[in-house]
């Protein structure tokens, strides 16, 4: 993973970071999933990530879908 990349929002639901991806997508934000669950006992945490520069646009996006919940 490259440096320019920064932790955006964890969860251990996948759809949680499917949503919070799609909702990056269609504000032009492109994000990466980094999935550290547990692969027999699915624990643990999966990360979606985005470059430096979109950190604020993503925050602002990530917290209006942590509203919604």
């Amino acid at each position: 993973m490259e440096n320019d990349l920064v932790l955006i929002f964890s969860s251990n639901k996948l759809y949680e970071i499917e949503i919070a991806k799609s909702l990056l997508l269609g504000n032009d934000i492109e994000s990466y999933i980094v999935n550290k669950q547990d692969s027999m006992y699915f624990f643990g945490d999966i990360e979606l990530y985005v470059n430096i520069n979109e950190i604020l646009r993503a925050k602002i996006i990530i917290l209006k879908l942590n509203e919604i919940k």
